[in-house]
């Protein structure tokens, strides 16, 4: 079987969060939920190529490959990530890829931060205030969180579809922040995380409808050790 190269991070508990050694992981060390995932390699690099079931129809739904053996409460997520559109996309499709994190064993709850590349740079302010979007499942997906907060919980920034894009995600408590390719400061902040500050769980590599997605060089810290 081929390998995908995942980098992955973990602290030691009792002293400050380090990087460890990266580990191979082998795609069976991932559990596809309503997506279908095969390895690839794109523009030099290897990956997971993830595309939603067109099963399931609804939106902000747990559709992600999911990390086996991993229990992430606070810490930092990152990830490369490129997004292409299927050739059989809707006309609403918005290259829709991210994180998803805390997700419990049944899949029944977690949070989640993803943007939407064809947002970057469309000649329409509004829809470029919409680039990326936090959700939590499944109480306050992207329509009940626009509609009773508008502009809370998405953002601007400057990205686009087939092009790797760096997220990096923070979590600590109720808080989370995404940074993205290197930014400074966090293009997208979160204050109250819906699930709380006690929920932990799995690390999810997400993707919405239309989405052909390419996730690399994953690394996770776990900051267990600050709790």
């Amino acid at each position: 079987m081929k390998r995908i190269i995942l980098f992955i991070a973990w602290s030691v508990i009792g002293i400050l969060p380090v990087f460890s050694q990266p580990t191979k992981v082998e795609i069976n060390k991932l559990e596809a939920v309503s997506v279908s995932m095969s390895a690839a390699k794109i523009l030099g690099k290897n990956t997971i190529r993830i595309t939603k079931d067109p099963a399931v129809k609804a939106f902000d739904e747990p559709t992600f490959a999911k990390l086996k053996g991993v229990n992430f409460k606070n810490g930092t997520i990152e990830v490369k990530v490129l997004s292409r559109l299927l050739k059989d996309a809707p006309a609403d499709a918005r290259g829709f890829i991210g994180i998803a994190f805390r997700i419990n064993e049944s899949n029944a709850k977690f949070e989640c931060i993803y943007i939407r590349p064809t947002n970057g740079r469309v000649e329409i302010q509004l829809r470029r205030n919409r680039a990326t979007q936090y959700f939590s499942f499944p109480d306050y997906k992207f329509d009940r969180l626009r509609k009773e907060a508008p502009g809370e919980y998405e953002s601007y920034v400057d990205i686009g579809l087939n092009e790797w894009i760096d997220l990096k995600i923070e979590v600590k408590g109720v808080k989370a922040k995404l940074f993205v390719n290197g930014s400074k400061q966090p293009v997208l902040i979160v204050n109250d995380l819906k699930h709380g500050a006690d929920l932990s769980g799995a690390i999810g590599l997400w993707v919405e409808f239309g989405t052909e997605g390419y996730f690399a060089d994953l690394k996770i810290r776990s900051d267990e050790s600050k709790q």
